[in-house]
């Protein structure tokens, strides 16, 4: 083979069985001091194996590279810039990672005695109170493994204090723009779903929500701002029209890191919150976990809280109080996601209540500058200042031959992870976009030049958008077939994924 560019690819292959050669290994085991198993015995003719594993035969180094290979193709907040709208992929800071790893945390087990962990039990305690704080609740459980179960729990616990009055109430209010957890909790939850539309500014219409709301309402479930990334101005109101006919009001907590240190959804009115941990104290994220959704109430609503709660005896010492009769039961096992948790006041303490206000500031700047700079090529729905994001509309841009997927593929190209698409459903062609707070100017305007350089191409090189990504293992895919019909398994001559376009 030539040395030189094709050699380097070729070296760089990720698929281990095309290293296989016949006696190759990269470790030697030590004869086994145990008589063999007789495998047709003990399973059955059916089920005992009658040939090899087929198993690749490689030497250490090419397991090496497989994997380092493997690696080097993922994308994620540590090796670019993520704008993904509504998910809000924020920077994980590492000195959160290095919290979560001391010994005294890592090397606990949930079945210790409590008198053997005391310092684990102080920082629960600790990490209670700083979100009830935060959030302007009376009293909080971490037990939550995710922002969608903190949403299950949340409804759960309204439902609870609803039928503790004695009433049966079947609705519950969504806005048209909400993430769409937000139905599936409802109706998981075993409620109606009441759709509320938006008003010609992007927020709840308030006259249609009074339209709604009757006795059998038990709650509205919003995030504020809203997921157009814009601020509900009327929230007050809105409050006061669930609370008049007995309802209570939900905090989808989404989109908190808009509002840290400014507004607390306790003092907007809600009665119920969760928190995304991922999302606001820059925790892990993503592939289903790890996650941690704690939720925050009003004291009304701390007796059905998910047991058992830290109780602080006259002593001062901690242990669970699994005494409480009115408890909708355990959501998680063992004190929640304590890992995540770590990161989260790690991140919480090393900014302070100055630090957290900054963090809001800026996001809410960020997407403002981004906001400016796209508008001419990129417009919104709403002229309106924002938030911490804001959402594109690509009509413009389908009606001259690109759709928002096609614009989002093709950033690809240009290194950059795609924005969400097609969320909100309120908005034709939408490209959603949160630049974060960690993000530098540099970075933004980067991403803005790459937006303005596609767009020109669809005038100038339609077809690199429409088969775009071009430059990734696998290009351009048929994504309704991939989701219905994965092809997941590797096969000699048929597994290696062959890129496509120019």
């Amino acid at each position: 083979m030539a040395v030189g560019a094709d050699w380097q690819q070729a070296d760089r292959t990720p698929l281990i069985y095309d290293r296989s050669h016949p006696g190759r290994r990269g470790v030697r085991l030590p004869a086994p001091d145990v008589p063999a198993l007789d495998e047709a015995a003990l399973l059955g003719p059916a089920l005992a194996r009658t040939a090899p594993l087929g198993l690749p035969e490689v030497a250490e180094n090419d397991v090496v590279r497989h994997y380092t290979a493997l690696s080097q193709m993922n994308y994620g907040v540590d090796t670019g810039f993520y704008p993904l709208g509504s998910c809000t992929m924020k920077y994980n800071p590492k000195v959160n990672e290095w919290v979560a790893a001391l010994p005294g945390f890592q090397r606990v087990h949930p079945l210790q005695p409590e008198d053997t962990v005391p310092g684990l039990l102080e920082f629960l305690a600790s990490m209670e109170s700083i979100l009830g704080e935060i959030s302007g609740m009376d009293a909080v459980t971490l037990q939550p493994a995710a922002g969608a179960q903190g949403e299950f729990t949340g409804v759960l616990l309204m439902r609870a204090l609803i039928r503790a009055r004695g009433e049966e109430r079947h609705t519950l209010i969504i806005p048209d723009s909400a993430h769409g957890t937000n139905p599936a909790t409802a109706a998981m939850a075993g409620y109606r779903v009441a759709v509320v539309p938006s008003n010609v500014r992007g927020g709840v219409d308030l006259a249609a929500l009074r339209g709604l709301v009757n006795g059998d309402t038990a709650g509205l479930m919003l995030t504020n701002p809203n997921t157009l990334g814009l601020f509900e101005d009327e929230i007050l109101e809105i409050a006061d029209v669930v609370h008049s006919a007995g309802g209570l009001l939900y905090y989808d907590g989404a989109n908190a890191n808009a509002i840290l240190g400014e507004v607390r959804p306790g003092d907007m009115g809600f009665d119920v919150v969760h928190l995304n941990l991922h999302k606001t104290f820059s925790t892990p994220h993503g592939g289903g976990g790890p996650g941690s959704g704690p939720v925050g109430v009003k004291a009304v609503l701390e007796p059905f809280l998910p047991g058992p709660r830290l109780h602080r005896a006259p002593s001062g010492a901690l242990s669970w109080d699994d005494d409480r009769p009115q408890s909708i039961g355990k959501v998680r096992s063992y004190y929640g996601n304590v890992g995540i948790v770590l990161r989260a006041l790690a991140y919480i303490l090393s900014h302070g209540p100055d630090g957290l206000r900054e963090v809001a500031h800026t996001a809410v700047l960020n997407a403002n500058y981004l906001r400016a700079r796209l508008a001419e090529r990129y417009p919104t729905r709403y002229d309106r200042s924002v938030m911490h994001e804001f959402v594109l509309t690509l009509a413009g841009q389908k009606e001259r031959g690109a759709s928002a997927l096609d614009v989002a593929k093709r950033l690809i190209d240009y290194g950059v992870y795609p924005p969400t698409v097609y969320f909100p459903l309120v908005v034709k062609e939408a490209l959603m976009v949160e630049p974060t707070e960690t993000e530098s100017k540099e970075t933004l305007d980067r991403f803005a030049d790459a937006l303005a350089a596609i767009d020109q191409e669809i005038d100038a090189t339609p077809d690199a958008l429409k088969t775009a990504p071009h430059h990734t293992p696998v290009g351009r895919l048929d994504e309704a077939e991939a989701a219905r019909r994965p092809n997941i398994r590797w096969s000699a001559g048929g597994g290696r994924p062959e890129p496509t376009g120019p």
